[in-house]
């Protein structure tokens, strides 16, 4: 699933891009295009294709497989903590002391939420928390060191060629699994399987990534961040009025301390 989605994800970026730089509001995509590329462009979109799309999405699939999604969720939030203290690192932006409280209080939120079906080391395994920890560290990189470089390309270039580059990566790992299938008789997929994987190459990563890379550009990456800890949130109240899964109170206190923890990390941010 993990490998169709990046592969079709690229292959859907690479032709919107030479559609929309040709239009007026497309136009510094337009002025890149016409400059042309240096070899130095295409290894930034590679390391940024790789980390940011192959590492995150495809670790995230396969750890999921091998642990418990309660721990999926918490491994997962702690994602702008990896941020803060690459980009610290790095020397991107200073750890103060709002940001970290405003982490500890979200993070805190995602675990009350990933405790409603318990946090039982039975359905985990330490390899697949290290799995998908290590896609989260990936999305980390490509948030922090896309951070360095983007003021140098525009959304639009940025978004197209990482998702180009990690679909190149993965296309052999693709091409195996469909011929896999094949001979186990599983080729070709359902239409409902289809939808999704489009749906997810479409929605859930090339124009997810497009609205990322622009906000990165005005935002410190651990501020941009702290918007991770909206998504359990949002998928639990998804999953109550869609799913007609069972709301709790735990569920709201644990919500609530998530926004609490967004909203003190924004709180601290001049205009």
């Amino acid at each position: 699933m993990a490998s169709f989605r990046v592969v079709f994800a690229g292959a859907f970026m690479v032709p919107t891009y030479f559609l929309c730089s040709r239009m007026p509001g497309f136009s510094e995509a337009t002025a890149f295009r016409r400059r042309g590329f240096a070899a130095g462009d295409f290894w930034i979109f590679l390391y940024l294709g790789f980390f940011g799309v192959v590492v995150n999405q495809i670790c995230f699939t396969v750890g999921l497989h091998f642990t418990s999604v309660s721990h999926a969720a918490v491994i997962v939030g702690m994602g702008p903590i990896y941020i803060l203290i690459l980009a610290v690192v790095l020397r991107l932006e200073r750890a103060t002391g709002h940001k970290v409280i405003g982490m500890l209080i979200a993070l805190l939120g995602i675990a009350v939420l990933a405790s409603e079906n318990g946090l039982s080391v039975h359905s985990a395994s330490l390899e697949g928390d290290a799995i998908t920890m290590t896609g989260s560290i990936g999305f980390a990189m490509y948030v922090v060191l896309g951070k360095r470089v983007a003021g140098k390309y525009d959304t639009l270039t940025m978004t197209a060629f990482n998702h180009f580059a990690g679909a190149l990566i993965v296309l052999p790992l693709a091409i195996y699994e469909a011929n896999k299938m094949h001979g186990a008789g599983n080729w070709p997929l359902p239409r409902q399987a289809w939808a999704a994987i489009i749906y997810m190459a479409i929605f859930s990563s090339a124009m997810a990534y497009v609205f990322y890379f622009w906000l990165l550009r005005y935002l410190e990456a651990s501020q941009l961040s702290a918007f991770t800890y909206l998504l359990p949130v949002l998928a639990t109240i998804l999953g109550i009025f869609w799913l007609d899964e069972r709301g709790s109170w735990v569920q709201a206190l644990g919500g609530v301390l998530a926004l609490a923890g967004v909203y003190w990390i924004e709180s601290g941010r001049g205009r």
